[in-house]
Parts: structure tokens; C-alpha cells; sequence
């Protein structure tokens, strides 16, 4: 890109903006050789960056950066085994723990499951030295000094001097108290030439003997070293040599451990310098609200609510700028202050700030053109020197730029064929565009001519624009008006001033015609505009409100399947539980049977008792179904069965056998259950298939359903254990319907297994409320008396 379009619009201003937001001078490197580029894949990676770097800041309130120096000169006399000081290997540690702050800092963001396209590949090629790190944080402070822990002999040699020093105080505090505070000037102990002294009047410099190292400008004060400390201070000046010797040892030692992680630790300072930038890009996108955009190859420019970044952002006004698609060349006409050139600089400096990987001030969704080159001429370039007016002067740069357009290029000409007659400045106008439109390159452009209205109306791939201008407040309003050419409104504008309308008439009879009908025409193009602004904007409250409401659906809707699969999931654990539960009884039950079978050899076989107990405790795994009632499926079940008199039915909410007798109404049924007749619901009833017609059995004392009296006894002595369950389940059912509240069943005492399986089978029945064995004068262990509830 020439260095001469950055000039014109100013892109220095943004880099110093983004200079304020990096923390380290290798950011400021990255900025300082920062130009635009046109190499796809790589502004593409920039651009990637940058929305890596607001994502973070959005996330985690940015990179967490410190304050870093150049190490780069530390690290160059390394190399030739030069010793560094203490500040700058402190300098060198801060890029070393910064290093592995931003490591655990990026490690945190992936266990996050944060999602970035750049920033990681970057954070990756860091190279941590902990050891190294720790050995200089221990041994260094921020501002260079070397701390006791750096080896055991400084702290030695440390802690002598301090003792050294406080004993020369007290000496020296004895000195300057009580009577001898009179020869001296102030009763203070000082320092001269690295050697603790006291302030003596120049007149009792033999009172306390010893060295003079210094007076004062007047002469009348000598700083004088007593002879009590002249020792002392000697054997301080000693351990103080001492300590610069293990000092520079240290240093030295520092020093060698760097040199074989040299080339580690410049990577990482320029590493450092790098995500320090994407940072301050970040940052500089938030301060002004910018958006990063996307690249279009083809050159479609579509920069929606854009604004000029070096513009108050209270004042500047957003516009809407598509160029490419539809259009190759923009010609905006209209009077001067009312924005031409701004719209003009707006264009070429967002252009310029994308294809650096900055982001730029516009709206979500906005794109910007892959150029090689960008040319201007913009503003009053008259150069004294060359003793060139404005006209030649514009016609050089011109001259330039049509050497070197090409298909890839986006022009712009400020102010085109100015500086000339208007005729011929109109003319040399439309033959430049010509010239600019036929190598196929990207124009926008602003222009006083009358005479490119109706070029741009004529030309295909060339549109006209102006800047909206307020009459009612004689005042521009700044606003891009796409396909409405400018017109100069100086009739109006002259009317709300007060001139008279008879000269403006007059005026008005004086111009061509012609130019008349086009200002008309525009004025009806500029009404027509606004009235379809309005009709849209009505109509974009409507869309938004229609995609709300499509987001809140889709919404509502994924929550609902959430909620149905979470539901469906509980299902299956449940049910997995229940049948877990079953299988687990049902192969206890399969044991029980195996091991009987196992002795059968020895006591002759598994009983027919047992099995049945056994095929009991099976059938007691099923779980009953309560929900049966809200089941969808069933109920559809329901509806399809056809019922007609004379068929057998389940009542369920009584869990009773009937007979259909005839249709009460709909949806009704009366019903013979026992001797007794009951309406039920459809709902309430299951079809039965009828019953096997049985054998004649032994007279019980049970009757049948249609008998009309149920005894309050059952003599099951001499059945079979499967008869005499069944037995029991029939008379039990018999006797509620008769409401007999306690019944009395006769088993006999016998081996006492009937009895077992008969209290077996009362513990489940749902309509027994207790039994017990009957007392001894109504049979004892031979009889059980059941109570219902």
C-alpha cells in the first residue's frame, strides 16, 4: 500500500489511538510497523485475531498484560557473556513470569471450553522456564536490587553490616548528647563519602578529634569523623566492599544461567508483544465500538452505520456505504459543509483500518474489499515550492493515480475537475471516470457539476448520491443519500433568509430550463426517498418483532424436547430399576425351585403347592399401573372397543368380574356383578374373554352369583391347593359384594400348608384388612378369620 494514502487519511492518528492501549515496548513494535495488506489468508488470520482478542475481553475483561520492557538489548549482551544489572534482570523476569501467568491464564480459557481461532496457536509456542523464574524473583526485586535470600553469604554479610551500622549510631547518638551538643551545629548524624560523620562548629574541631570529610559552603560546619568510630566506620567500609563483590557474583551467576534459554526468552518477549497488541486492538474496537468485519474477495464493499473514527463519537453521524455489488462508482454532488469529503475519508480510512485486521467503526455484518492500492485526492494540495496551483496540482496526483489503477483499486477523488472552467472542468470529469471505469477500478467520488448527475444517471455500474440537506434549519444533516443526485438548494435556502420572492423568480426564469426540471426532479426523487424510509422502517419494527418472537419459539421449543428427553430419560432409569428389582426375585424364586429339585431325589419331588406358591410370588413382580387413567395410549384403546350386552368385563375401580345387561345412556352401562346391578362408565371397564366352562365340582359353601345369600364360612377341608386357592379368591370377591365385614375360612390343620399359602395370599388382597387364626372354640389352627376393610 503507498505510503502516500496513509498520509491523506490520516492512519498514523489510529495507530497512535492504539499506541494508549498496548502496556509493553514490543506492542508498541507491532504497531509501530503495522501498514494494511492485501494478502488474504494473512488478514484474514489478523482479523481472526482481533475477534479472538474482543471475545476475551467480553469473556475475561482482556489479557491480563503488565507493564514490559525491550529485553532485546539484555538478551544481545548475554550473548556476548556480559553481565546484566540488577534492573535489567529484573526486566528479564518479568517476561519469564508474565510467560507463565498468560500459560495458566490460555490452560483455564481451554478448560472452559472456550472456543478461539487464534489466540491459542499463539499461547502455544510459549515456553515456560519455571526454575529459572523462580531463581530471579528469589534473587531480584522489581526495581533491581538483589534481596538477602540471593545466596547465604549476602545475608551474612548483611546482617553484619547492619550491626556495624547500629553500633557507629549508638557511639555517634552518645556523642552529640548532653554538654557536647554545644560545639556542634545541629545534634544530628550524617553521611559523607559513603562514612558516618556529625555536623562540628568550625571553631571545636579538636574537641572530638578524628577525620574531616567535608564542610559546609559557609565554612563554619565541618563534618567530622570521631576517632571513637574511625575504626568502626573502617571495618563498615570493609563489609560494604564485600557485599558489592558478592553482589556481582550474583549477577554474574544470573547472568550464566540466562544465556542457555536465550533464544527461548526472545520468542516469548515477542510473543508477549504480540497478544499484547491483539489486545490493544481489542480495546481500541471496544472504546470506539467497532465490529470486525468480513472480507469480500470480490471487492463488495458494505459498510453499514459507518463513522469516521477521528470524530467525536457525539457528533459523527453513521452512514450506510455499499460499493461493488451493484455499483462500481459512487458520484456524490451537492454544496460544500455538507459532509462530501468526510464520506469520502470515512470509506478509505475503514478500508484502510480492515485490511490492517483493525475493526472498524460500523455495524454488525459489515464488509470490507480485498484492494492492492488505494488513491486519493483529497483537499487543496497547492504547493508554493512548485509554484503549482490548485488545478495543476490536482492533476498531477491525478496523472499518478491513472498510471497505476488497476481492477484492484478503490479510488477516490475529492472535489473532481475543480480549480478550472466548469465546462471544461465538467468535461476532463466524465473523461477521467471514463478512463478510471474502463481498467475496471473502484470509484467514489465528489463533485459541484451539474453535468455528472446526468452522467451518473446514464452510466451503467454508476450510481449518484448527495448529503441530505435540511431547509427547514438551513443546516446539513450529514446523511449519505444513496441514488439521489444533490442539488444546491439555494433558492430555498435564499426564501427563509427574506430575500424577495420577486428575485428569486426572477432567478428562476434566468437559469437553463433544463437545470430547473432536474432540480425538480430531484426534489421529488429526495420526497419520494423519505416517504419510502418511513414506509421501511415501519416495516423493519415488524420483521424484528416477528424474528423476536420466532427466536422466543425456537427457544421454547428446544427447551421443550430438553424437558421431554430429561423426562424420557428418568423413564427408562425407573423402569431399568423395577425390572433389575423383578429379575433379581425372580432368580431368588429359580434357586428356591432348583434346590428343591435338587432333594427331590430324597424326599420324592417338588410338591404342587410349592410350584403354585412359587408361580404366585411371580406373578406378584408385576407392579400395578395407577396412572392407567392418564395413559393417551390406553384411553385411544378404549375409544376403539365396541361393548355389547352379555359381555364378561373387569370393573376396575372395583376389581371385580361382570356381565354387560344392557346401555343406560352415553357412555354407560349397567352391570351384574354378583347379585349386585351398578351403572358404570365405559371408562371404568375392561372387556373380558369369556369364561371356560369348568367341571362340576364338590358343593361348597360358597353359592353361585346369581344364589341370593353368601354364608360368612368357607370349608375348604378336602380340596386341592390350586382349587382351594381359586376357591378362596371367588368367595372372598363373593362375600364384599354380599358386604359381609368378616368371613370365616376352614382349612384344617393338617401338615399346615394350605393354611401358609391361604395367609400368603390374604397379605396381598387389597380389600383385606386383617386375619388371624380363629380361637380355639371355633377350631383354632384350623380355621382363619379375615376381616375386610
Amino acid at each position: 500500500m503507498n505510503q502516500k494514502i496513509l498520509q491523506t487519511l490520516e492512519f498514523a492518528k489510529i495507530k497512535q489511538l492504539l499506541q494508549e492501549q498496548v502496556v509493553t515496548s514490543m506492542g508498541q513494535e507491532e504497531i509501530t510497523k503495522l501498514t494494511p495488506i492485501s494478502e488474504a489468508e494473512v488478514l484474514n488470520n489478523w482479523l481472526a485475531e482481533t475477534e479472538d482478542g474482543l471475545k476475551v475481553l467480553r469473556l475475561r475483561g482482556g489479557i491480563p498484560m503488565p507493564k514490559l520492557e525491550n529485553i532485546r538489548p539484555h538478551m544481545k549482551r548475554i550473548e556476548i557473556d556480559a553481565n546484566l544489572n540488577g534492573l535489567e534482570l529484573a526486566q528479564v523476569g518479568r517476561v519469564l513470569q508474565t510467560t507463565s501467568e498468560l500459560t495458566r491464564f490460555f490452560d483455564d480459557l481451554k478448560d472452559a471450553e472456550i472456543e478461539l481461532s487464534r489466540l491459542y496457536w499463539w499461547a502455544d509456542q510459549l515456553v515456560t522456564i519455571p526454575s529459572l523464574s523462580q531463581r530471579i524473583r528469589e534473587s531480584v526485586e522489581e526495581d533491581g536490587r538483589i534481596t538477602d535470600e540471593a545466596s547465604p553469604e549476602l545475608k551474612t554479610i548483611r546482617s553484619q553490616i547492619r550491626r556495624s551500622e547500629q553500633t557507629i549510631r549508638e557511639q555517634l547518638d552518645g556523642l552529640i548528647r548532653g554538654k557536647n551538643a554545644k560545639y556542634l551545629s545541629d545534634a544530628l548524624v550524617t553521611m559523607r563519602n559513603d562514612r558516618y560523620v556529625i555536623p562540628v562548629k568550625h571553631e571545636y574541631r579538636s574537641v572530638f578529634g578524628g577525620v574531616v570529610h567535608d564542610q559546609s559552603s559557609s565554612g563554619q560546619t565541618l563534618f567530622i569523623e570521631p576517632k571513637q568510630v574511625v575504626e568502626l566506620n573502617n571495618k563498615l567500609r570493609q563489609q560494604q566492599i564485600a557485599e558489592r563483590q558478592e553482589i556481582e557474583r550474583i549477577l554474574a551467576e544470573l547472568s550464566a544461567e540466562l544465556a542457555p534459554y536465550r533464544l527461548d526468552i526472545l520468542q516469548n518477549a515477542y510473543l508477549l508483544g504480540k497478544l499484547d497488541f491483539i489486545a490493544a486492538k481489542a480495546s481500541f474496537g471496544k472504546q470506539l465500538k467497532g465490529v470486525v468485519p468480513s472480507i469480500s474477495e470480490e471487492n463488495h464493499v458494505v459498510l453499514k452505520g459507518a463513522r469516521h473514527p477521528l470524530i467525536d463519537a457525539d457528533k459523527v453521524v453513521a452512514n450506510d456505504i455499499r460499493l461493488g455489488e451493484d455499483y462500481q462508482a459512487i458520484l456524490i454532488t451537492g454544496p460544500n459543509t455538507g459532509g462530501k469529503t468526510i464520506t469520502l475519508k470515512t470509506l478509505g480510512l475503514l478500508q484502510l483500518m480492515g485490511q490492517s485486521g483493525l475493526p472498524v467503526m460500523a455495524e454488525e455484518g459489515s464488509q470490507i474489499g480485498l484492494f492492492t492500492e488505494l488513491f486519493a485526492d483529497i483537499g487543496d494540495e497547492q504547493s508554493i515550492e512548485q509554484s503549482l496551483s490548485t488545478f495543476s496540482s490536482h492533476m498531477t496526483n491525478i496523472v499518478d493515480i491513472m498510471s497505476k489503477v488497476d481492477e484492484q483499486s478503490l479510488v477516490l477523488f475529492d472535489e473532481l475537475g475543480a480549480g478550472t472552467d466548469p465546462q471544461e472542468g465538467a468535461a476532463l470529469a466524465i473523461s477521467i471516470l471514463d478512463h478510471v471505469g474502463a481498467k475496471g477500478a473502484y470509484v467514489m467520488a465528489t463533485t459541484h457539476y451539474p453535468e455528472l448527475k446526468v452522467y451518473g444517471y446514464n452510466r451503467s455500474g454508476t450510481i449518484n448520491a448527495s448529503m441530505e440537506f435540511d431547509v427547514d434549519t438551513l443546516s446539513p444533516t450529514y446523511k449519505l443519500l444513496i441514488g439521489v443526485p444533490g442539488r444546491s438548494n439555494a433558492f430555498e435556502i435564499s426564501k427563509r433568509l427574506g430575500l424577495d420572492e420577486t428575485v428569486i423568480e426572477e432567478a428562476k426564469q434566468i437559469i437553463d430550463g433544463e437545470s430547473q426540471d432536474l432540480n425538480d426532479m430531484i426534489a421529488d426523487l429526495e420526497n419520494r426517498r423519505k416517504m419510502a424510509e418511513t414506509e421501511y422502517h415501519e416495516v423493519r419494527h415488524h420483521v424484528d418483532e416477528a424474528e423476536r418472537l420466532h427466536r422466543e419459539l425456537e427457544n421454547a421449543y428446544g427447551y421443550f424436547f430438553e424437558e421431554q428427553e430429561k423426562e424420557l430419560a428418568k423413564a427408562k432409569q425407573e423402569a431399568n430399576a423395577l425390572v433389575k428389582e423383578a429379575e433379581e426375585e425372580a432368580e431368588k424364586i429359580i434357586a428356591d425351585i432348583r434346590k428343591k429339585q435338587l432333594l427331590s431325589g430324597q424326599q420324592g419331588g417338588v410338591k404342587e403347592h410349592e410350584l403354585i406358591d412359587a408361580k404366585s410370588k411371580m406373578t406378584r413382580l408385576y407392579h400395578e399401573e395407577t396412572q392407567l387413567k392418564k395413559n393417551k395410549v390406553l384411553q385411544k384403546a378404549k375409544e376403539q372397543k365396541q361393548f355389547k350386552s352379555g359381555d364378561d368385563v373387569k370393573v376396575e375401580s372395583f376389581g371385580q368380574r361382570g356381565t354387560l345387561l344392557k346401555k343406560m345412556g352415553e357412555g354407560q352401562w349397567q352391570v351384574q356383578m354378583g347379585i349386585l346391578k351398578m351403572v358404570i362408565d365405559e371408562d371404568d371397564l375392561t372387556l373380558l374373554k369369556p369364561e371356560k366352562v369348568e367341571p362340576k365340582r364338590m358343593i361348597s359353601t360358597v353359592k353361585s352369583s346369581g344364589a341370593s345369600r353368601v354364608t360368612n364360612q368357607l370349608d375348604l377341608r378336602g380340596k386341592r391347593y390350586e382349587d382351594a386357592l381359586a376357591e378362596v379368591d371367588r368367595y372372598l370377591d363373593a362375600a364384599i359384594l354380599a358386604g359381609h365385614s368378616q368371613v370365616t375360612i376352614v382349612h384344617g390343620k393338617g401338615t399346615g400348608v394350605l393354611r401358609k399359602a391361604i395367609a400368603n395370599y390374604l397379605k396381598n388382597h387389597r380389600n383385606v384388612q386383617s386375619y388371624e387364626l380363629a380361637p380355639a372354640n371355633q377350631g383354632g389352627s384350623g380355621a382363619t378369620i379375615v376381616q375386610f376393610k
